[in-house]
C-alpha cells in the first residue's frame, strides 16, 4: 500500500479492479497523487495497476534516472525475483508492445529455464533439506557454470526474496576450492521457516531480515548445498562434514564422489608445476641432455610437440621466417633509448635465446641494468587495452568472418545489454546482427581473436563488463576495453614460445603506459645487478 501511494505521487496510475462475485469493476484514475476519476468499468475478475510517465512533475527526479537499458535490467531483475517465488503463476513482460517473457505455471526448474534460457537445466542440481526447523528447496549451479558477476543468486524466505550476505557466505564455503578466483555460482534457494523465528523489519524494503538463530540457519544451508554437490558427483563429502551435516552419506555416495573428484582435478592438476615428480635417479641420459640445452637454448628444446601445438596469442606483424621456416625477430623497439632515457627501453632481447619463461607465468629477460621479470598476463591485457581502446576511439576494429554464422541466446537483461552497446562492440570488430529479440547472430569476430568459440567470447565479454561496471565507475569505452582484454589476454599457464615472448615484450613497450595493467598491477620489476649480487654476499 506505501509503494503503491508513493509511486501514485510521481507517475500517472491507472488501478482497474474487479471482485469474482461482482458483475461491474472500477477504475480509478490518478496523477501526482489527485484523483482524476473513479468509474464503473466491464473488466475480467482481479487487479490490474498501469504506471505511465513516471516523474513526469518531478523532473528534476526524473534526470537522475539512468539509460534505458540500465532502467529495462533493474524491472527484469525485479520481475525475475518476483516469477521465481511463484512459479505456479503465469508472467508476462514486454517492452516497446514487444513480449520479452511468457512464463508458463509450472515446476521451478522449468521456471528457472524459462528465465535464465534452456541450457541452464544442463547446469543446476537439486538442492534439498528439511529439518524440525527449517527446510531448504531450490536449485544451485554446477562450479563450471560460475560467472564473474553475483547477479544470478537468489534467497527466499517464505517466499518472500531476501539479500543476506551470512546465508551468501555459506553457499559459498560449499564451493570451496571449486571456483576460480572472483567467480560467483548460480542458486535458487527457498526457506521456509516459522515466522516467529525471524524480524522482516530491519529494512524499508523488506529485503533484509533477521534470523533468531542465524547459525544453525547457516549450518543447515552449508550442509544442504554440499550434499547436494556431493551426491551429483562434484565433490566428496568427509567425515567431519557428515557429522556437522544434518544428513548421512552413504559409503558409496562417498566412493562416488571421490571418484568423480578424481576424474576432474587430474587433467587440470597435469597442466601445473606441482603435478608430478621424479627423483633424480629416474632421469635418464636422453632427459639430462635437454636439461643441458636448456642453459644454451634458454627454453624448450624446439620440435616439441605440444610447444608446436600451442596456439599463438599474439599479432607476429612485426616478426618474419626465414626460408628453412626458423624465426626471424626484427630488433625490438625497447632496444632504442628514448629521448627521456627511460628505464624500460634498456631491454636486449634481439636474441629470442636470452628470454625464458618461469612456471608458465613470467617473462625473464636480461637488460643492460640486471634482470626483468615480465608478468605476461599483465603485460598482454596491457598490449589489448591500449589496442581495443584505440579502435574505439577511431571505429577502427577490423573483423574476420566466421566460415559458418554463429547463434547465440541471451536471456533478456544481457540482450537488453547488448542492445545498448552494439555500435561499441561493432567497433571492437564484432559482426553482429540481432534478428530478433534474445537472439544474437555472430557473423565476425576480432581479427586478432582466435575463431571457434565465437559464442562463448561474445558472452565473457558482457559477462566481464556486468562485472566491471558493478565494481568500478568508468566510462563505456574504457569497461569495454577492459572487458575484451581481460578475457582475451594470455593467462598465468600458458606455455609461450620464444617468438610470442619476444613479440609480447616488443608490443608491451610500444604501449604509452608500459608500467601497468588496466587494474593497476605491475607489468614487469627489473632486478638490478648489485640486487643480484647481494644475494651470494655473506
Amino acid at each position: 500500500g506505501e509503494a503503491l501511494a508513493s509511486i501514485a505521487a510521481v507517475a500517472q496510475v491507472v488501478l482497474t479492479t474487479r471482485q469474482s462475485q461482482e458483475e461491474v469493476g472500477t477504475q480509478i484514475v490518478v496523477e501526482g497523487s489527485a484523483f482524476k476519476s473513479t468509474e464503473p468499468i466491464a473488466t475480467e475478475p482481479g487487479t490490474s495497476v498501469s504506471v505511465k510517465n513516471l516523474f513526469y512533475n518531478i523532473p528534476a527526479r526524473r534526470n537522475f534516472l539512468k539509460s534505458n537499458a540500465v532502467e529495462m535490467h533493474h524491472i527484469t531483475e525485479e520481475f525475475t525475483r518476483v516469477a521465481l517465488a511463484h512459479p505456479d503463476i503465469t508472467f508476462e513482460l514486454y517492452q516497446n508492445d514487444t513480449q520479452i517473457y511468457y512464463l508458463s505455471p509450472g515446476k521451478l526448474a522449468n521456471r528457472i529455464a524459462g528465465l535464465f534460457g534452456k541450457d541452464t537445466q544442463q547446469h543446476i542440481l537439486s538442492c534439498h533439506e528439511e529439518t524440525p526447523h527449517v527446510q531448504i528447496k531450490g536449485y544451485i549451479g554446477q562450479p563450471d557454470y560460475a560467472r564473474k558477476t553475483r547477479g544470478q543468486q537468489y534467497f527466499f524466505i517464505n517466499q518472500r526474496f531476501i539479500k543476506n550476505s551470512y546465508l551468501n557466505h555459506a553457499v559459498m564455503s560449499a564451493y570451496e576450492a571449486m571456483l576460480p578466483e572472483d567467480s560467483f555460482p548460480f542458486y535458487a534457494l527457498f526457506i521456509d521457516i516459522d515466522p516467529k523465528h525471524i524480524d522482516v523489519n530491519v529494512h524499508p524494503t523488506k529485503t533484509e531480515i533477521k534470523l533468531e538463530d542465524e547459525r544453525t540457519v547457516y549450518a543447515i544451508v552449508r550442509a544442504s548445498v554440499k550434499r547436494s554437490l556431493g551426491i551429483n558427483l562434484v565433490i566428496p563429502a568427509t567425515e567431519e562434514e557428515d557429522n556437522q551435516s544434518f544428513a548421512v552419506f552413504s559409503a558409496a555416495n562417498k566412493m562416488r564422489g571421490l571418484s568423480a573428484l578424481t576424474t576432474q582435478i587430474q587433467p587440470s592438476q597435469s597442466n601445473r608445476d606441482y603435478g608430478q615428480f621424479k627423483s633424480a635417479s629416474s632421469l635418464k641420459p636422453s632427459n639430462l641432455r635437454h636439461w643441458e640445452s636448456m642453459y644454451h637454448s634458454g627454453g624448450p628444446a624446439s620440435g616439441d610437440p605440444a610447444a608446436d601445438s600451442q596456439r599463438s596469442y599474439f599479432d607476429f606483424g612485426e616478426a618474419e621466417t626465414d626460408e628453412v621456416g626458423n624465426a626471424v625477430t626484427f630488433q625490438s623497439a625497447a632496444n632504442r633509448m628514448s629521448a627521456t632515457g627511460s628505464l624500460f627501453k634498456e631491454t636486449t632481447h634481439g636474441n629470442s635465446e636470452a628470454l625464458f619463461q618461469m612456471h608458465q607465468s613470467y617473462i625473464a629477460t636480461q637488460v643492460r641494468s640486471g634482470l626483468m621479470l615480465i608478468d605476461q598476463q599483465a603485460a598482454h591485457e596491457r598490449i589489448l587495452f591500449e589496442q581495443y581502446s584505440l579502435s574505439l576511439e577511431k571505429r577502427s576494429g577490423t573483423s574476420q568472418q566466421c566460415l559458418f554464422p554463429q547463434t547465440l541466446h541471451l536471456n533478456p537483461s544481457d540482450f537488453a545489454l547488448l542492445q545498448d552497446l552494439i555500435h561499441e562492440i561493432q567497433a571492437l570488430g564484432f559482426d553482429i546482427t540481432l534478428p530478433e529479440q534474445q537472439v544474437v547472430v555472430i557473423n565476425g569476430i576480432p581479427a586478432d581473436i582466435k575463431g571457434g568459440s565465437e559464442n562463448a567470447i561474445l558472452e565473457g565479454l558482457i559477462e566481464q563488463y556486468k562485472y566491471n561496471q558493478s565494481k568500478l565507475s568508468l566510462s563505456r569505452h574504457d569497461n569495454l576495453a577492459r572487458s575484451i582484454a581481460n578475457r582475451m589476454a594470455v593467462k598465468k599457464g600458458q606455455k609461450l614460445t620464444s617468438a610470442e615472448m619476444s613479440t609480447l615484450i616488443d608490443r608491451l613497450f610500444a604501449c604509452i603506459n608500459a608500467n601497468y595493467s588496466p587494474d593497476g598491477q605491475r607489468t614487469f620489476h627489473i632486478l638490478a645487478l648489485n640486487q643480484i649480487a647481494d644475494f651470494f654476499r655473506q
